[in-house]
This record gives structure tokens, C-alpha cells and sequence, in this order.
């Protein structure tokens, strides 16, 4: 029997040839392959009581209290970390004040008002499951379920597909507003006139700061008063400003102390005129506010004892966003409402107070109270309520707010913004939607003394 006689040449053709049929798509039995697409039609959505947008302290704080009262809840978060822009912005120490014994519970439960940034998330989670509320991370609110003025859940965006739930009352704790903006509510955004919102902001950690030697300084006003070698803290970041050493924008530079000796959150970087619910905006903010990031620990190593071999040891994961929608409900705080501590019937949140904190849109340091220092000052508060009505919506059924996007100036947001007043009315929106559910009313007509009982706010 003869051999083939193969040469090298044809050796090589069979192996390209066979390469060649391996490549080729093989015939697909359908019947095998797993459908990923998941199925977007109301009939086949998940279903629960209520559903919370957002996992920030309000929306944490409203599925925590809703769970309590023995409603089914989902909490739904775009990003994998529960904590909002504690977590996601490194925004801390958590600021405002209020009478609520939940909130101290809160603040008990995650070490205080500088809790470890790299646990808040777990700790806040832990709270939501023992108190039997669901979580569900990585799902983006990308549409409502309406049936006429009535929102009676999202469709929610994930890498599996569009997800779509059903609940008997959805709590918008996004913090800009989107699922009342999604479903037609109105909002206002930006401050009287030419409509600017709050700066965006970079908030950075360092370490390896010198204990012994370093100094604080934790707003305008105190800048005025703290010392360097170089004189007034406020003169020494104002002649940086006009030199060009620092950006235009920062005129302040606030150091906080963290929750370690030798590490300090910074709260300085400044991008004007950012709309937080523009993506171009956002992207805007989010380069130049790290460039600034650098520039600003550049002039701390320089001009501040202490700080001369510290380093940039976490950056956010995104900008820190401080206004964009705010949502008009059935009540509106007002600036008067603040500087007065106005009180009302149907308060669901007690004894509210920070400053109207309002990061000047347009230049830096405070937009009012220039008169005060080179920055300017905040405008004080006296301990106001929040009425129940600011967290309905007056046109949108099925819904509630809660958080920053609740309803009220331009000004007054700037003090109710802040994370501890958040929780509260996070758990005010939780315990509405919680008898709402359970008794099948619309929120707007849920009686504020339930909501007031479940608090224990006494009038």
C-alpha cells in the first residue's frame, strides 16, 4: 500500500482549512439556550408595598421604617454600594440636626457623624435586612409604570434588562428627582433670576497629617479665625486664589477631621454653573474637580503646617452634587419658614437646623452675606419643622419624596439638604407610604398624626 505523499504546503492547507470550518457559526438549538432578556410587561413584574429609589440616608432611612411596619420593601440602588454621597461623594461628617429618636438610633448604629466611609455601606444594609426590607444594587430607575396621574412603580435598568416593579406607593429618594420628574411632577431647579444651581464638588481624603501640628477649619467663618505662620487662614487661601495658585472657584478650603488620627476629608474643590442632571455637566465636574483636588493639596503641603507629607488617600467615586430638582409638593419651605423655625401641624420632621449653606453658583465661598469676611457667612436658622406635605407631590399620586429633592426653596434646600435631616425625612416618607399601603390610600391622603405617632413626634 502506497503512502500519501503529503508536502509541507499540503500539511499547512488542511490546517488552515480545518481553522476555517472551526470558525464558522454552528447551528443553534434553540430549545438549549438561555433567554437573558428580561421580560419587560406589567404581568410579569415583581410586585411588593413599597418601593424605594434611591439608596442614599433618606431612601435607607424610609425602607428601614417602612419594613418596621410590616411592609413588603424594595430598595433599588443604580450603584453596588448603599450610602449615597457619604459613600459614593466621601461627603462626611454627617451634618444637620433634628429631634428624632430614629436618627440617633441611626447615628448610635454607624459610630456617629464620622462613620468609617468603607462600612457605612454594609452597616446601613444590615439595618434595612434585619428590619426584613429587600435590596436590590446595579438597577438604574430608567422609566415609571403610570396609570393616569398615578405612578404605580419603575422600570429598572440592569445588565439582565429592563426589570419592571409594581408597588402599591414608590418613594423618589434619588435625591435630583427623577422618578417625580419621570412621571410629570413639577419641579423648580436653580435659584431665582438666572436659574444656577449649588456648585459640585470633589470631597477627598488624606493622610499622614501631622497630628500635633495640623489645623482644622470647618467653614467660612471659622477660616477667619484660624492661624497659620502666614497669617489668617481666610487672607492665606484669598492671596492663592488671586495669585492663580488656587482655582478660581476656591476661595475656602475646609478641613474636617475624619474618624482616625492623621487623616482629614477636604471639602474644597469648587465647579460652578453644573447641572446634576445633565451627563455633559457631570462629566465637566468630574475632571475638573479632581484636577482641583490636586491643586488644593498642593497648597495645603505648602502654606499649612502639618500637612507637608500628606497624601490623597481616596478619591469619590463620583462628584458631590448639592442641588438640582426640587419637586413641588403640597406644602414649600420657605427661607422666612427657616430663619423664623416655623412651626406646622403636620410636622413629620422636628427641630431641623443647618445653616442655609449656599455655595455661591456663580464665584466662591457663600452667594449671600458678603458683607462678612472675604467669603461671606451662612445665613443662620432656628429649629424649623418640616410639614408632611413637602414630601407629597401636588400632582403625582402613588408617590412620595424624600431627601434633598422634597419641596422648598432654593434657599431652604440649602439647609435641609444636609445627610441627618435626609434620614429624617426618609423615615417620615417610609412610615406614610408603609399606612398608605396597608389601609390602600393615596399618600397625599394619609393623616399626618399616623405618620407622627409611628415617629413619636408629640405636637
Amino acid at each position: 500500500m502506497n503512502k500519501p505523499n503529503y508536502t509541507r504546503r499540503d500539511l499547512l492547507k488542511t490546517a488552515w482549512a480545518s481553522a476555517a470550518a472551526a470558525a464558522l457559526p454552528m447551528p443553534v438549538d434553540q430549545n438549549t439556550v438561555e433567554q437573558k432578556k428580561q421580560p419587560a410587561g406589567d404581568d410579569n413584574a415583581r410586585k411588593t408595598d413599597v418601593l424605594v429609589c434611591g439608596g442614599g440616608p433618606a431612601g435607607v432611612a424610609a425602607a428601614i421604617m417602612a419594613a418596621r411596619q410590616k411592609a413588603k420593601v424594595l430598595l433599588v440602588e443604580r450603584y453596588g454600594r448603599l450610602g449615597g454621597m457619604a459613600v459614593q461623594a466621601r461627603v462626611s461628617p454627617l451634618m444637620g440636626n433634628v429631634k428624632s429618636d430614629f436618627v440617633d438610633e441611626v447615628l448610635k448604629q454607624i459610630g456617629g457623624r464620622k462613620p468609617n466611609l468603607e462600612q457605612l455601606d454594609i452597616q446601613y444594609a444590615a439595618m434595612v435586612q434585619k428590619a426584613s426590607g429587600d435590596i436590590l444594587l446595579h438597577a438604574w430607575a430608567a422609566d415609571v409604570l403610570t396609570e393616569g396621574i398615578c405612578v404605580t412603580g419603575v422600570k429598572l435598568l440592569t445588565k439582565g434588562g429592563t426589570i419592571p416593579i409594581k408597588a402599591a406607593v414608590t418613594i423618589d429618594a434619588t435625591g435630583d428627582g427623577d422618578i417625580a420628574a419621570m412621571a410629570g411632577a413639577e419641579f423648580e431647579k436653580g435659584r431665582p433670576g438666572d436659574g444656577l444651581m449649588q456648585p459640585a464638588s470633589i470631597m477627598f481624603t488624606i493622610e499622614n497629617v501631622d497630628e500635633k501640628r495640623a489645623m482644622l477649619c470647618d467653614s467660612e467663618e471659622q477660616a477667619r479665625y484660624v492661624r497659620v505662620p502666614e497669617g489668617i487662614w481666610e487672607n492665606v487661601v484669598a492671596t492663592g486664589q488671586a495669585s492663580g495658585e488656587l482655582p478660581a472657584a476656591v476661595g475656602v478650603i475646609r478641613v474636617y477631621a475624619a474618624d482616625v488620627p492623621g487623616k482629614r476629608v477636604i471639602n474644597a474643590t469648587q465647579v460652578n454653573k453644573v447641572d446634576g442632571t445633565n451627563a455633559d455637566d457631570l462629566t465637566r465636574a468630574e475632571i475638573e474637580g479632581r484636577n482641583q483636588a490636586n491643586q488644593v493639596l498642593a497648597f495645603l503641603k505648602k502654606h499649612a503646617p502639618g500637612y507637608e507629607k500628606s497624601y490623597i488617600s481616596n478619591m469619590p467615586a463620583i462628584v458631590g452634587v448639592r442641588e438640582t430638582r426640587r419637586i413641588l409638593g403640597t406644602a414649600y419651605l420657605t427661607k422666612d419658614d427657616l430663619i423664623n423655625g416655623r412651626r406646622w401641624p403636620d410636622a413629620v420632621v422636628k427641630a431641623a437646623r443647618f445653616s442655609m449653606d449656599i455655595h455661591n453658583p456663580a464665584g466662591s465661598g457663600q452667594a449671600e452675606g458678603k458683607t462678612t469676611g472675604i467669603q461671606g457667612r451662612s445665613v443662620k436658622v432656628k429649629p424649623y419643622d418640616i410639614p408632611y406635605g413637602c414630601l407629597v407631590p401636588r400632582k403625582v399620586d402613588g408617590l412620595l419624596m424624600a431627601g434633598r429633592c422634597i419641596s422648598g426653596s432654593h434657599e431652604a434646600l440649602a439647609s435641609y439638604r444636609v445627610q441627618c435631616i435626609a434620614l429624617a425625612t426618609g423615615a417620615a416618607a417610609g412610615a406614610a407610604a408603609a399606612i398608605a399601603a396597608k389601609k390602600n390610600l393615596q399618600p397625599r391622603n394619609v393623616d399626618a398624626a399616623e405618620v407622627q405617632k409611628i415617629l413619636g413626634i408629640k405636637i
